[in-house]
């Protein structure tokens, strides 16, 4: 189960597409830039309270720091070293904070450059309400969902070309003469990539899910009406993982009328479609109707943080860029250079994704601790700014003094 050192912690192995997770696993963990290690110094302590308070000391965790970001480019000329890059492949699962976007340098974004590099597939997005937290909906409640996004392809594959440049001029010459494509001069070019194998671990990762967790929808959300042989093909492509892997586990939404009269099997999932403009309206009005969401990249940007607005915002908003053997979690909001250092932002969103990454590791006890704790803390109203300044009667606490609220609230 990975290299043993009673101090150091035990290395997490990754054998036939499970996690091997010792009573004291090595995990990374980032910082993060701006607000990261404000939220950082509240999220640590109540993960180790809730894995200490669980499993009576018997299980802890073993943080090891990970260099990535602007301290990493400050003492190394790197925002991303090599070491980090190696480090994070021996640990598998780390935890981290917002990154900034370097200006100039060549990384367009350190988030998707870590994504592409370790092949982390599935960006994962679990969206629900917390009672007392302030949002704009009428029935909050209704809306839980958890959505995977595909995190490698799409229009983020970074491959374009500016306005102008010798590489769109040959790309826009090569369209027009050799198939006839009429593209106005001058234009920028992009390229969306979308792959059968992209698509369908993807599907099959949203599919598993539905079976572990035992949900009864899952959805596929396409553009595929315009882009047929892009995000068309990931909706085809997605029928066909249900088809091919998961028939006896799986209804279509076409057979559940042709074969079953509109009923769904107990313990069957029904497999069904939406267009992509639709599922934001249908997520509004009628959000009980939808549970996992597997959808290409940029839709997946939009939805799930057009989801997280429903419930209250990013500062509650977690999330996991998972592949085969590698995980990390992250928040999910940016680094809000203006309140670092102030002790004051959300830890929110950290600390929930550290819930997922317990989970993850087959720690549920300590996950549910650490939920139901964010909870009755928010329900005492002893809450960061971002929370206080639309509840009513609610008292302003710090990002510290919020993680010690929620440590507070644990059994």
């Amino acid at each position: 189960m990975g290299s043993q050192n009673n101090h150091e912690g035990t290395l997490i192995d990754y054998r036939n597409g499970k996690y091997l997770v010792a009573d004291d696993p090595v995990i990374g963990f980032i910082e993060g830039d701006g607000i990261g290690p404000d939220i950082w110094r509240a999220t640590r302590p109540v993960l180790d309270a809730a894995v200490e308070k669980a499993y009576g000391g018997r299980r802890r965790i073993a943080w090891k720091p990970l260099l990535v970001g602007e301290k990493a480019h400050r003492e190394t000329g790197s925002y991303l070293p090599a070491e980090a890059l190696e480090k994070i492949r021996e640990y598998r699962v780390a935890i981290k904070g917002p990154l900034s976007t370097p200006v100039g340098g060549g990384i367009r974004s350190l988030n998707v450059a870590l994504r592409q590099y370790f092949d982390l597939y599935a960006c994962i997005r679990p969206v629900r309400y917390y009672e007392g937290v302030p949002n704009p909906m009428k029935h909050p409640e209704r809306l839980d969902v958890v959505i995977f996004r595909e995190n490698t392809e799409d229009v983020y594959a970074g491959i374009e070309w500016e306005s102008g440049s010798p590489e769109a001029e040959k790309v826009i010459a090569f369209l027009r003469d050799q198939l006839g494509a009429d593209i106005r001069p001058k234009s920028g070019i992009g390229i969306k990539p979308i792959s059968p194998m992209g698509s369908k671990r993807l599907v099959r990762k949203a599919i598993e899910h539905a079976i572990e967790h035992q949900a009864r929808i899952v959805t596929l959300v396409h553009k595929g009406n315009i882009m047929k042989f892009t995000e068309g093909a990931f909706r085809q492509w997605g029928y066909e993982v249900a088809r091919d892997e998961f028939a006896d586990q799986v209804v279509t939404e076409e057979d559940l009328y042709a074969k079953y009269d509109g009923v769904l099997p107990e313990g069957r999932i029904l497999l069904n479609d939406r267009i992509a403009d639709a599922i934001f309206q249908q997520l509004l009005l009628r959000p009980a109707e939808y549970q996992v969401l597997a959808t290409p990249n940029l839709n997946g940007d939009y939805l799930s943080d057009a989801c997280a607005a429903q419930v209250g915002g990013l500062g509650m908003a977690p999330g996991a860029n998972i592949g085969d053997g590698i995980a990390i979690f992250e928040a999910t909001h940016g680094t809000a250079p203006k309140y670092a250092d102030l002790d004051k932002v959300n830890p929110g969103s950290l600390i929930l994704s550290g819930r997922m990454m317990l989970e993850m590791l087959g720690w549920p006890e300590a996950a549910e601790m650490v939920e139901k704790a964010l909870q009755q803390a928010i329900l005492r109203k002893k809450v960061t700014y971002d929370l206080a300044r639309q509840m009513e009667g609610a008292e302003e606490v710090g990002c510290r003094a919020f993680g010690e609220q929620i440590i507070a609230c644990m059994p």
